[in-house]
């Protein structure tokens, strides 16, 4: 995740996102280098626009908020039928109980 982070830093400062560079800004914060996730991410973010990608990641991230209520609504009403089912049979035992 420092890797990412640290793409990220470069990316806003205008710098190109290169394994030294990512390189350089781990190890100025004393965080480790591994190699191997350095190279994934460099390769994985040739040709990438991160600007339009960060714009469509909040926007993602903002659609699940607004459903979730929505979803705890719907459980709701099915606990409730649930209790009234229960008072009805209840109700109905007494009678011929």
């Amino acid at each position: 995740m420092q890797e990412v982070y640290a793409a990220l830093m470069l990316h806003e400062s205008g710098q190109q996102i290169s394994e030294d560079s990512v390189k350089k800004v781990l190890s100025s914060v004393g965080a480790s280098v591994e190699e191997a996730k350095i190279k994934a991410l460099v390769s994985a973010l040739q040709g990438v626009d991160i600007d339009n990608a960060l714009k469509e990641a909040a926007s993602f991230a903002a659609q699940p908020a607004a459903a979730a209520p929505t979803e705890k609504k719907e459980e709701k009403k099915e606990e409730d039928e649930g209790k009234k089912a229960e008072e009805a049979a209840a109700g109905l035992s007494a009678l011929f109980g």
